[in-house]
């Protein structure tokens, strides 16, 4: 019975070091992430939902088509950036040195925020305007438009019938993926609290063993 519950205790205290390394890998951006969606006014959890999706926190991931970083951000896109935004030696160093800018994980989420503002910018009054702007993002704000597009006095597309224009899988998918993901994150954003959840942890490892002591004495 001691060995079964020193096997329990190990199993639970590991567990909680995975559950506590998760937790601080998928947050230690979340201020970062506050600070650059106020600045440019977008949602700080569609961002966090971004960055979850497309690289899951790693600031030296790099994709397929050239994307960099935490935001998966294009070269071109942080050219644009900081031709509208930089200084001039920024803009110098974005045209060298364009990986180390996007590198930087808190330049490659300021960026990223930016180019979601334009994006949201074209939807303002659009129903499911953040799926629009996850279009917009993925594929491009040209196609993002020509899926919304409609007729003349038509009226607008909800939300489904926009994503269901959406004729690119890879993006159909990015897109739904990360909506469900954001009000996953939405209709539970006290679940998001680390400090919470690492309360109700260490709560919950207490009692267990707590309880196994007191089996293993019984049993004694």
């Amino acid at each position: 019975m001691k060995r079964l519950a020193i096997i329990l205790i190990v199993l639970i205290v590991v567990g909680c070091g995975l559950y506590f390394l998760r937790q601080y890998w998928i947050h230690r951006w979340d201020s970062v992430i506050a600070r650059e969606a106020a600045r440019y006014h977008v949602d700080p959890d569609l961002v966090w939902s971004i960055a979850y999706e497309e690289s899951y926190f790693r600031s030296w991931m790099k994709g397929r088509n050239g994307e960099i970083g935490l935001m998966q951000v294009t070269p071109a896109v942080a050219r644009d950036w900081a031709s509208e935004n930089a200084s001039a030696s920024m803009q110098q160093r974005t045209a060298t040195q364009v990986d180390t800018v996007l590198s930087d994980p808190e330049r490659n989420i300021q960026i990223a925020c930016w180019y979601l503002q334009k994006a949201g910018d074209e939807y303002k009054d659009t129903p499911g305007r953040e799926a629009r702007m996850l279009a917009a993002y993925n594929a491009g704000p040209s196609r993002a438009a020509d899926w919304n597009r409609v007729e003349a006095g038509g009226r607008p597309l909800n939300e489904q019938e926009f994503i269901a224009r959406i004729d690119i899988a890879s993006t159909r998918a990015y897109v739904t993926s990360i909506l469900e993901r954001y009000r996953r994150v939405k209709s539970a954003k006290g679940g998001f609290n680390l400090v919470t959840q690492t309360i109700n942890m260490c709560d919950s490892v207490r009692q267990t063993v707590s309880s196994r002591r007191k089996l293993t004495a019984c049993a004694t």
